[in-house]
C-alpha cells in the first residue's frame, strides 16, 4: 500500500533520511521507532505531502485517505459529539445534500452510499470512541471550549479515529492520555481494519497494538516483523552477529593484504598477489555497530533517612474550593521505602493528591502528619513552561548554587544527563526530553526523601525511559509515580493506589489485574483474583511472622551497620590527616600513631563487614525458609 523508494529528507540543512526504501503491505500496523531527533515526525510530513523530499518518492494507491491528529485542538462552542461526527466530511456532505435533493435517482444514490459507509450508526460509533478516551455521555454534550488543552487533544484524536482513514498516522498519541485511555487505544488499534503507522515510545503499546516495527537509525529505515520486544531481541542478535562478521572480515583483509605486501614483487607469486588485490578492492566493508549510548539520570539520595511513616493521613480531605473536596476519606500512610503508582482516569484527582502530599495544597479535614525534616520534590510536565527560556541549564542551576565554583556547577549539570554543548543552550532551544532532564535535575537538587513524578516520560524516547527506570531503582528515597507508561510502572513500583470515586484506595493486584478490570476481564477472572488475594494475604502474614521472629537479628544487623559506618568515618578522618605531608615533619610520632590506628581500624572494619555478611545471610535464609 505505502511504498517509499530512495527517499532523502533534509530539514534546516540537516540530512535526516538518506536514500531509504521501504514497503508497507496494506493492513500493516507498524510502530515507527528511533531516537528523538532522528526524523520520525519529518517522515510523517513527507507522507502527507507537507514536506518535499530531496530525492526519491512516496507512493500510495489512488484515493487513499490519510488521517492524522490535527495539530490544533478544537476549541469551539460545538458539543464534542458534533465535532467528531463532522470529521467524516463525506457523511456530512451526503446528509446536507439529502435535505435538499429532489431527484429520486440521486436520493437513492445518497441513501445507498450512506448505508455503505455505515452512516446510520455514526453517532453510536463516535460516542463509543469518545467514551473510550474518557468522555462520559454528559461530557460529550459539553462544548469543546469548556475543556483544557490536553482534553481537547483527545477530541482531535477521537475525530481522526472516527473517520477510519486508509492510512492512520499517529505521533505519540498517548501523550495526552492516562493509563485507562492508553489501554482503550491499545485495543482499538489492534482491531483497526486499515494500515497504521504509529510513533510511540510506549513499549507495551508497541507490543500489543502493532504487528511490525520500522526502525529509523543512521538515516535508514528497516522493517521488522513482530512487536517491540521481538524487535529489540532480533536487533541485538543482528548487531552481535554483524560485529562478529566485521571482525572476521578485518582478519581476512589483513591476511590478504599481508600476502600482497610479501609477494607482489616476486614473479612466481605476482599473479596470485594481483588476484588478492582485486579481491580486496571488491570486498565491501561491513560497518561497525554504532552504539549511541543514552545519558543516564542521576537522582541524589537523601543524606539522612527520616522515620516511617514519612506521611500519614487520617480522614483527610482536599480540594480547591472550601466545602467541595476533590478527595475525601483519605486514610493512608507512606513509608520511606515505598514505591507507589497512582492509577485512575484523568480528572479523578491524581494530581490533586500529589499536590497534597507535596505540601502545595492543605488538607481541609482530617489530620496529615509529616515526618520532621521531610523533603519532598515534585516533577510535572506542565512545569516545563516554568523554565526561563533565555537561560541555559548552567544559569538555572547557578541560582541554586550561587557561591559554588563554575566547575562544580557544570559537574552537577552533567549529572542531569546534559552534554557540555547542551548545558550552554538556552532552554527554549532544548528538546522536550532535554527540558525534562533539566527540570528533573532541578526538582531533585535538594536530595528529597520523597520524589513525585507526574507523567515524566512524555518527551523521553525508549532508551531514555530505560535510563529513568535504572535511576529510580537506584534512588534510595520513596517514589510516587503518575504515568500511562506500564513498563515504567511495572519496573519501578511495588504498590498500586486507585484514585477514583472521590478517594484514594490501595489496589490489591498487579497491572494485569487492573487492565482486566478496565477492559471487562474482571468478571471472567474473579475467582482467580480472589484466590490470588487470599494467597497474597497469607504470604503477607507469613512474611510478617518471619520478620517478627527475626527482629533481634535485624537489630543486630542494623547495629553492625552503625559500627561499620563509624569505623569508616574514623578511617577517612585519619587518612585525611595522613595526607598532610607536613605532619610527618611536624609531628612524626603523631603520624606513626595515626598510621598504626588506621591499620588496626582496617582489621576491625574487615571483621565488622564479615559479621554483617554472616548476619545478613542468616536473615535472608530465615526469610526464605
Amino acid at each position: 500500500m505505502l511504498t517509499i523508494s530512495d527517499l532523502s529528507l533534509r530539514v534546516a540543512g540537516r540530512l535526516l533520511i538518506d536514500h531509504a526504501s521501504l514497503t508497507f503491505p496494506a493492513g500493516t500496523k507498524a510502530g515507527l521507532v528511533g531516537r528523538n531527533g532522528t526524523g520520525k515526525t519529518t517522515l510523517f510530513r513527507a507522507i502527507t505531502g507537507d514536506l518535499v523530499s530531496e530525492t526519491g518518492t512516496i507512493s500510495l494507491p489512488k484515493d487513499t485517505r490519510i488521517g492524522q491528529v490535527a495539530q490544533e485542538a478544537p476549541g469551539t462552542e460545538e458539543p464534542l459529539i458534533d465535532i467528531v461526527l463532522k470529521a467524516d466530511t463525506e457523511r456530512q456532505a451526503l446528509l446536507t445534500e439529502a435535505e435538499h435533493a429532489t431527484d429520486a435517482h440521486r436520493i437513492a444514490e445518497i441513501q445507498t452510499r450512506l448505508t455503505d459507509i455505515d452512516a446510520h450508526s455514526a453517532e453510536a460509533r463516535a460516542a463509543a470512541i469518545l467514551s473510550g478516551l474518557g468522555f462520559d455521555a454528559e461530557a460529550q454534550k459539553r462544548p469543546a471550549s469548556s475543556f483544557s488543552g490536553g482534553w481537547r487533544m483527545r477530541v482531535a484524536l477521537a475525530a481522526v479515529l472516527f473517520t477510519q482513514p486508509d492510512l492512520l498516522l499517529l505521533d505519540e498519541p498517548t501523550n495526552y492520555l492516562d493509563l485507562e485511555g492508553t489501554l482503550w487505544l491499545e485495543g482499538y488499534l489492534s482491531r483497526y481494519p486499515h494500515t497504521v503507522l504509529l510513533i510511540s515510545h510506549d513499549r507495551d503499546l508497541l507490543n500489543r497494538a502493532v504487528n511490525s516495527i520500522v526502525h529509523l537509525e543512521q538515516k535508514k529505515l528497516t522493517f521488522w516483523r513482530g512487536g517491540y520486544d521481538q524487535f529489540a531481541r532480533q536487533y541485538a542478535e543482528k548487531a552481535e552477529l554483524q560485529e562478529k562478521m566485521r571482525g572476521k572480515q578485518e582478519a581476512q583483509r589483513k591476511h590478504m593484504q599481508s600476502f600482497v605486501d610479501r609477494f607482489r614483487s616476486k614473479a612466481s607469486k605476482a599473479r596470485q598477489a594481483q588476484s588478492r588485490l582485486k579481491a580486496l578492492e571488491r570486498m565491501t566493508p561491513i560497518a561497525s555497530v554504532v552504539n549511541e549510548t543514552v545519558q543516564p539520570f542521576r537522582f541524589p539520595n537523601p543524606q539522612k533517612a527520616v522515620a516511617s511513616p514519612i506521611i500519614a493521613l487520617d480522614g483527610g480531605a482536599v480540594g480547591y474550593t472550601p466545602g467541595k473536596p476533590v478527595l475525601k476519606s483519605l486514610t493512608l500512610r507512606i513509608d520511606n521505602d515505598d514505591r507507589i503508582a497512582l492509577l485512575g482516569s484523568n480528572g479523578n484527582g491524581k494530581s490533586t493528591f500529589a499536590k497534597l502530599i507535596a505540601g502545595r495544597l492543605t488538607a481541609e479535614k482530617g489530620r496529615m502528619t509529616v515526618a520532621p525534616g521531610l523533603k519532598v520534590s515534585i516533577f510535572a510536565q506542565h512545569q516545563l513552561d516554568d523554565l526561563r527560556p533565555d537561560e541555559d541549564a548552567y544559569q538555572h542551576l547557578r541560582r541554586l548554587m550561587p557561591d559554588a565554583p563554575e566547575a562544580k556547577v557544570r559537574a552537577r549539570v552533567a549529572q542531569f544527563g546534559l552534554t557540555t554543548e547542551k548545558m550552554s543552550t538556552p532552554a527554549r532551544d532544548l528538546s522536550g526530553g532535554e527540558k525534562a532532564r533539566l527540570l528533573m535535575g532541578l526538582a531533585t537538587f535538594e536530595a528529597p526523601h520523597l520524589l513525585i513524578l507526574d507523567e515524566p516520560t512524555n518527551h523521553l524516547d525508549i532508551d531514555s525511559r530505560e535510563a529513568l527506570v535504572e535511576a529510580l531503582n537506584i534512588f534510595e528515597g520513596a517514589v510516587i509515580l503518575i504515568s500511562h507508561d506500564r513498563h515504567l510502572i511495572e519496573a519501578t513500583v511495588d504498590r498500586l493506589w486507585i484514585v477514583g470515586g472521590g478517594s484514594v484506595t490501595s489496589f490489591d493486584g498487579d497491572l494485569d489485574d487492573y487492565r482486566n478490570q478496565m477492559t471487562g476481564g474482571a468478571s471472567r477472572n474473579k475467582e482467580k483474583r480472589e484466590a490470588d488475594k487470599a494467597n497474597k494475604a497469607e504470604r503477607r502474614k507469613e512474611a510478617a511472622r518471619k520478620r517478627a521472629a527475626l527482629e533481634p537479628l535485624a537489630k543486630e544487623i542494623k547495629a553492625t551497620e552503625g559500627l561499620i559506618e563509624r569505623t569508616r568515618k574514623r578511617i577517612e578522618a585519619i587518612e585525611a590527616r595522613l595526607a598532610d605531608t607536613a605532619l610527618y615533619e611536624r609531628e612524626p610520632a603523631q603520624a606513626s600513631t595515626l598510621a598504626k590506628e588506621r591499620s588496626d581500624l582496617s582489621g576491625i572494619l574487615a571483621r565488622h563487614e564479615d559479621r554483617w555478611l554472616a548476619l545478613s545471610s542468616e536473615y535472608e535464609e530465615g526469610m526464605a525458609g
